[in-house]
């Protein structure tokens, strides 16, 4: 299996640029460390700072800690907020050794959590990055308080065959120039992505300079599902182009043990960004209600 790699040195510093640009719009970081795990160095910036629960956040496909700017103002005031750019993706972590599976990609994050140190954390995952947090919730789900997903992929139902047949054009010499941006706009609705869009900016950067070297996740089991048993919020886009949104909510609400279901009709995948203020008041709650309403935010 390959490596996540830049396709060319220029290409390289053409992203490197635009996700620069991308980190300049988030709150200043109040650290930033590069952990060494078993299969590439992790680069993950902490926003926050104080005595709550730390939140740690996965981010979608090629989004990089630069996705959460709709949401880490409001997080971090809460507490410590840590935000990673996956291995094997685009961003500032560096793919070293091949990732081959959900085994393997628990490993890593395992290695990573352990590292950062606290004794319990709040696993926020976005996208992939949602099916990333379950993975490791049912594989290991160590230093869990609770686990957060936002219109999680392959977690709580397959990949619908238009998505399949998009991300293919997408992905095709020739047509990827028109295909990207064109897949950006149906994954939010058919909503036209602003050009000074920093998050859109550096996704689209990413899809066009990297090649990602990870393994399809593989769909959770029902019994990986059952196995979650720390309490979940979990945020299904009503017109998600990524699952059956009906048929994942009631998969969730019937296999998670300890689970807040939550289909939101109007909401699309790119539901972080387009309903920010919802989504983050909702997890703000729910992040007060796993720490037993201790009142962490100001």
């Amino acid at each position: 299996m390959k490596l996540g790699e830049f396709a060319s040195v220029r290409a390289e510093q053409e992203y490197r640029a635009v996700y620069e640009r991308g980190l300049a719009a988030l709150p200043a970081p109040t650290g930033q460390r590069d952990i060494e795990t078993s299969f590439g160095i992790a680069r993950v910036y902490r926003f926050g700072s104080g005595p709550a629960t730390p939140a740690v956040l996965l981010p979608g496909r090629a989004g990089t800690a630069v996705m959460w700017a709709p949401n880490l103002p409001a997080w971090s005031r809460r507490g410590p907020v840590y935000a990673i750019d996956l291995l094997g993706e685009p961003g500032r972590s560096v793919q070293t050794a091949p990732i081959r599976d959900g085994a393997d990609q628990a490993t890593w994050l395992t290695e990573v959590l352990d590292a950062l140190g606290p004794e319990a954390v709040h696993l926020i995952g976005y996208s992939f990055g949602g099916w990333l947090a379950a993975n490791y919730a049912a594989r290991t789900g160590r230093r869990l308080a609770s686990l957060t997903l936002i219109d999680p992929v392959r977690t709580f139902g397959e990949f619908p065959v238009p998505l399949l047949v998009r991300t293919t054009l997408a992905l095709v010499p020739g047509l990827r120039r028109w295909g990207r941006p064109a897949f950006l706009r149906w994954i939010a609705g058919g909503a036209e992505v602003a050009p000074e869009d920093p998050v859109a900016a550096v996704i689209e950067a990413g899809m066009r300079t990297y090649r990602i070297g990870l393994p399809t996740p593989e769909l959770l089991s029902d019994g990986q599902l059952r196995s979650i048993a720390i309490p979940v919020l979990a945020l299904i886009a009503g017109k998600s182009v990524m699952h059956d949104a009906a048929k994942a909510g009631a998969r969730a609400r019937t296999l998670l043990p300890d689970a807040r279901v939550e289909v939101w009709p109007q909401a699309t995948h790119a539901i972080a960004g387009e309903s920010a203020a919802a989504v983050n008041e909702r997890v703000l709650a729910f992040l007060d209600e796993a720490d037993g309403g201790r009142g962490t935010r100001p």
